[in-house]
């Protein structure tokens, strides 16, 4: 299912300095007033040469949807601001 793809993707984001830093370089640019703003699209893409496979509509199901999921409930990239 793909937000269980959605899942496993935030799984190894959370757990891979690396693989962070990437992923918040590639997918993330710091707005007006140090707002972040997170481009879907470049998530995606970023995921898929990762190997995993799901669209826009599945992120957004997980970011914001009702159904309970591990990226929604629990990922906690905090601890990763600083090297930003």
């Amino acid at each position: 299912m793909s937000l269980e793809q959605v899942d496993a993707f935030y799984d190894l984001v959370s757990s891979d300095q690396a693989i962070y830093e990437q992923y918040y370089n590639k997918c993330c640019r710091l707005g007006f007033l140090g707002s972040y703003h997170w481009d879907k699209s470049k998530i995606v893409d970023f995921a898929a040469n990762l190997g995993y496979s799901f669209s826009e509509n599945d992120l957004d199901q997980v970011w914001f949807g009702n159904e309970p999921s591990f990226s929604a409930q629990s990922l906690n990239l905090s601890k990763y601001e600083h090297m930003s």
